[in-house]
This record gives structure tokens, C-alpha cells and sequence, in this order.
């Protein structure tokens, strides 16, 4: 098997990966299908404004966290920002713990709050390495002179 022949199977099995892992889901594929020709960098342009935004509200909720009095509130809206950016993404483990996130806003638990918090800097980290990694694997066979393989 020839280099890029390697590289296609190893994007389609790391691919998978990802779903059946349950970091990614559908929502993924429908980014993945409205890139083309005219616009080869769609989805990594898609996934590079969820990672600033992602950051942008890990900070905010971190510092809302720390106040005195916690505007749970404010907190519910930074989270309920991120649990659609990320299902924008298909990125499922982490909308799935904005989720539960909001609810221990509503019920007003500081400690569980904060629980989620570090849950949610973990699998965002988990979901943008691996995301980083299957985007370094397409350049690497676009590089290749390879066409990148449909996973659908």
C-alpha cells in the first residue's frame, strides 16, 4: 500500500473512531458534506472559530465562577452559547456536558457547577486535539496528492 493509500485508511479509521468514541456526531458529516471545491477549508475555518469561541467561554465561565455571588444566570447563558457551538460542530461529548451543566445552574449548585467546568475544559481539550489530528492527517494527504476519503 502506497503512502497515501495508508494515510486515507488511517483518516477513515481514526474517523470512526470518533464517532463510535462519541466525540463527534452527525453534525460533523453535514459540516464535512458542505465543503468543495470552492471551498476547501470549510470545515477547518467552522472548527477554528468554535476553538476561539470555546476558549473565549471557558475563560468567561471560569471568572464567573470565582465571583462572590455567582449570577448563576450569567453562567447558564456562557454555557447555553457553548452547548451550540459545539452541536454546531457535532461536538458531542461536549454538548452533552452543557447539558447537565445547565441544570446545576438552575438548581444553583456552585460545587457541581465547578464539577462541570473542569469535565468541560477536559473533553473540549480531548475534542480539539483530536480534531487537530484529523485535520494534520487530511493536509497530510492533500500533501500527499491524495483526495481525502468519504467516511458517509
Amino acid at each position: 500500500m502506497d503512502i497515501v493509500g495508508q494515510l486515507q485508511k488511517q483518516f477513515v479509521d481514526f474517523s470512526i473512531s470518533l464517532y463510535h468514541e462519541g466525540y463527534l456526531d452527525d453534525q460533523f458529516l453535514q459540516l464535512q458534506k458542505l465543503q468543495d471545491e470552492s471551498n476547501p477549508d470549510f470545515v477547518v475555518e467552522v472548527v477554528s472559530l468554535f476553538f476561539d469561541d470555546s476558549e473565549k467561554l471557558l475563560n468567561n465561565l471560569a471568572v464567573s465562577l470565582q465571583q462572590q455571588f455567582v449570577d448563576f444566570k450569567q453562567v447558564d447563558d456562557h454555557v447555553h452559547q457553548f452547548k451550540g457551538s459545539s452541536s454546531s460542530i457535532g461536538a458531542q461529548k461536549v454538548k452533552n456536558l452543557c447539558v447537565e451543566f445547565r441544570n446545576y445552574c438552575v438548581e444553583k449548585n456552585l460545587d457541581e457547577c465547578l464539577r462541570c467546568l473542569q469535565q468541560l475544559k477536559h473533553e473540549y481539550c480531548l475534542v480539539k486535539n483530536k480534531l487537530e489530528t484529523l485535520f494534520r492527517l487530511e493536509r497530510q494527504i492533500l500533501d500527499a496528492g491524495g483526495t481525502i476519503p468519504s467516511i458517509a
